[in-house]
Order: structure tokens, then C-alpha cells, then sequence
């Protein structure tokens, strides 16, 4: 069974988990409840996900934002017509251009059976997009999350979301990802709104603004 949150419900899943952690439990009574972060399906998002990739929120939204105000819509036949040149003057490192690019021509060609994603399970939804060079498993994380909106993703390759784990639960630094998922283990089936809280925490304690 696919699992989605949704405003009916996210506040119920937080409540859930607050209940059966008193760290999470602590977020949500100092901060409140997390946003609850979401974006829409598709080209546009996965092209704003891979210019996340491994650099903060503030860099990967100035890129997108140069990248909307230099071509408007973010299409699959506008990325493809960019030269190296036009993508560097956006901030894509030349990989992040190759992924672009690799991404786009999977569109183009309808070899990404992206529409049908909220019909698949996660981990169909996982080997589709990592088939693509340029995407992993952090990013399909992401998608799986934010797009989706599916209930159960814990993405140990962000170093936010590991770092607010350590703070929240004082783990020893060096802890192991195997551990960490021990830990996050009775969150199931609502990891993906654990994560989201953790993220609040994260972002509150070092005021951090968002403006996607």
C-alpha cells in the first residue's frame, strides 16, 4: 500500500510521533509544527533537487532563481538547447550541466515514466530515477518526499538531517548510519514527517530562511 501525507493528515502523523518521542515531542512544543514541505511533480523540481546537491539551500535557490529569470519555465527542450556556457552563467558546475542535460533528454524521450510515479511504490519510484546518471538515492529521497508526498523516507545522505538527529538525541559524532536507523526505526511508517521535524529543528535553532 502507497502511503501519502496531505494537510488532512500531517498534523495527525506529527501528533503520532510526538507521542512515542519525547525529543520530537520537544521540537514540536518549542517550534511548533513543521512546515509541511512539498513541491510540486516533475521536470522543474528534479532540476531544483540535483542543483541542491551537496551545497546549501541559499546557493541551490540562487541558481534556480538565475535559471528562471534567464529562460522563464524550466522545460525539458529549454535545458536541452542550453549550451555548457548558458548553465554555467546559472551556477551548474559542469556535472550538475551534464545532469541537467541527462535529465532533460530523459524526458524529451519519455524514457522517465514520471506520471505514473504516484502509482508506484517507492522503490520502483527509487530505480527509475537513479537509472539516470546524475541522480542517487539522496535525490530520489527527496522526490520521494517533497513530490510524492510519501510518509516513510529517512535520507541519511543529508548532512542536515543527520546533523539535527546527533543534536536532538546527543549521539556521539562518529555514530554509524546503520545505528541512525535504528534509532529512527519506531518512527515507521511516518519517517518522511520525522524528518521534517528534525529539518524544523535544524533550521530554527540557526535561523535559517527558506525562500523557495
Amino acid at each position: 500500500m502507497i502511503s501519502t501525507f496531505s494537510s488532512d493528515n500531517f498534523q495527525t502523523f506529527c501528533n503520532h510521533l510526538s507521542k512515542k518521542d519525547k525529543h520530537l515531542k520537544a521540537i514540536i512544543k518549542q517550534h511548533g509544527y513543521p512546515p509541511m514541505w512539498t513541491r510540486k511533480q516533475g521536470f522543474e523540481t528534479l532540476i531544483l533537487t540535483i542543483l541542491e546537491q551537496q551545497v546549501s539551500l541559499a546557493a541551490a535557490f540562487a541558481a534556480y532563481k538565475k535559471l528562471k529569470a534567464t529562460i522563464g519555465t524550466v522545460t525539458p527542450a529549454k535545458i536541452l538547447h542550453m549550451s555548457n556556457e548558458e548553465l554555467r552563467a546559472c551556477y551548474f558546475t559542469r556535472q550538475k550541466q551534464g545532469y541537467a542535460k541527462n535529465l532533460a533528454e530523459a524526458f524529451a524521450t519519455k524514457t522517465l515514466p514520471w506520471k505514473q510515479f504516484p502509482d508506484m511504490t517507492d522503490e520502483e519510484v527509487r530505480h527509475h530515477l537513479t537509472s539516470i546518471k546524475g541522480i542517487g538515492n539522496w535525490t530520489a529521497d527527496v522526490y520521494l518526499m517533497h513530490a510524492l508526498q510519501r510518509t516513510d523516507l529517512f535520507p541519511l545522505g543529508d548532512i542536515a538531517l543527520v546533523n539535527s538527529l546527533k543534536e536532538t538525541k546527543q549521539l556521539q559524532p562518529h555514530i554509524s548510519k546503520e545505528e541512525m536507523l535504528l534509532i529512527a526505526e519506531p518512527w515507521k511508517p511516518y519517517r518522511t514527517i520525522a524528518a521534517m521535524i528534525l529539518w524544523h529543528a535544524y533550521i530554527k535553532k540557526r535561523n535559517i530562511r527558506i525562500d523557495a
